[in-house]
């Protein structure tokens, strides 16, 4: 649905689940410049600082080959005996370069985003083997693009690096009569000014790469509007289900509330606009609990339950509207100790018949 999409109406940014998902299928913003210019930074390094050692042990691994040709054995066994030391040798020398290029590697895509595994670019994909896809990425526009990226990268790369080796040309010519100890680090001079010139030139087609593989990334994963209703209601959940369920629940609290004002101890009112059911069983609760609690409709009901079932009502309208802040089950406050026992005890005294009438003597502060 969303690559079927008119991508005029993908006016939205992608939201974060959308990016989340993507990067977990392999999709991320990448640049491969930025990768390039990490594996020149690490040739130039270890040119810097290894530069002499390499170039020792490389004379130092050829030197026979020059200098002594006549008394290389040229039989098969020998022969083969001879490359694989001049290949353990060269690997010696090469293996903490190329340690440096799988670190820089890493380096280059770490920065770019966090590391994740993901086998997604894995599976087979059918539509890949299909020459007519294969034809539509080649000459689409991105492809297009890169290919006009490329090309002009090449072109400023080249035209520079040749700017910095003509000079040099006329030593090249010296270099044949010289031995190999003064071709070898004069070679890798020059090399080292190309790859310094390289870094200098690439750090900044490695910018502009990034930015734009970014601005593409992004622009490929808009939404439209209807694809961010869709997901806000598969993450948040449909707003029209979400306050049916909230009504259930709110049926099924009302429900078991009023299941419990019959036993409820006694009902403290505003007198219209709260009610609050207390229930107190002496040595079985520390403190007074609170069962049912409601205003107006609700305040009603729960009067009109308490009345049919012969529990208290006590009219105190500060203390009402305080309990009515504590949530179901939960005992009350100590702030609240000395007026419920008030009410506590005059629900008592109501009872033994020793008076008919109540009358606060603590005033409650709401």
């Amino acid at each position: 649905m969303a690559e079927d999409a008119d991508p005029d109406s993908k006016t939205e940014d992608p939201s974060g689940k959308r990016l989340a998902d993507a990067a977990k299928q392999g999709n991320i913003a990448r640049s491969q410049e930025i990768g390039h210019w990490f594996i020149f930074l690490a040739a130039t390094i270890a040119l810097w600082v290894m530069g002499d050692m390499l170039s020792r042990r490389v004379i130092g691994a050829t030197l026979f080959f020059f200098e002594q040709p006549h008394r290389i054995p040229i039989d098969p066994s020998h022969l083969t005996q001879l490359a694989v030391n001049m290949a353990m040798d060269v690997g010696l020398v090469m293996a903490p370069v190329l340690g440096l290029f799988v670190v820089f590697s890493l380096a280059a895509s770490i920065m770019q985003n966090k590391p994740q595994v993901t086998f997604e670019k894995l599976k087979p994909d059918i539509s890949k083997l299909s020459p007519m896809a294969g034809l539509k990425r080649i000459f689409s526009v991105s492809g297009a693009v890169e290919f006009v990226k490329n090309l002009m990268k090449v072109g400023l790369i080249g035209a520079i690096l040749f700017a910095i080796l003509i000079p040099e040309l006329d030593k090249l010519e010296a270099l044949i009569d010289l031995d190999l100890s003064v071709i070898l680090p004069f070679c890798i001079s020059i090399v080292f000014k190309l790859l310094g010139s390289l870094i200098g030139i690439m750090a900044v087609v490695s910018v502009a790469d990034y930015l734009y593989q970014r601005y593409n990334y992004i622009k490929q994963l808009r939404m439209t509007r209807q694809e961010v209703k869709d997901e806000h209601k598969e993450t948040e959940g449909d707003p029209i289900i979400k306050a049916r369920l909230r009504q259930l629940r709110m049926q099924r609290v009302r429900k078991r509330m009023m299941a419990n004002v019959p036993q409820a101890s006694v009902v403290v009112t505003n007198p219209t606009h709260y009610a609050v059911a207390l229930k107190y069983e002496e040595g079985q609760s520390e403190a007074p609990i609170v069962v049912a609690k409601g205003v107006d409709v609700l305040a009603r009901r729960i009067r009109e339950i308490a009345t049919e079932h012969d529990v208290p009502i006590v009219e105190n309208p500060p203390l009402a509207r305080a309990l009515y802040k504590v949530e179901l089950d939960e005992p009350i406050p100590i702030d609240h100790y000395r007026a419920v026992a008030e009410v506590i005890s005059y629900v008592m005294r109501l009872k033994d018949g020793l008076t008919t009438k109540y009358e606060p003597k603590v005033e409650t502060v709401e």
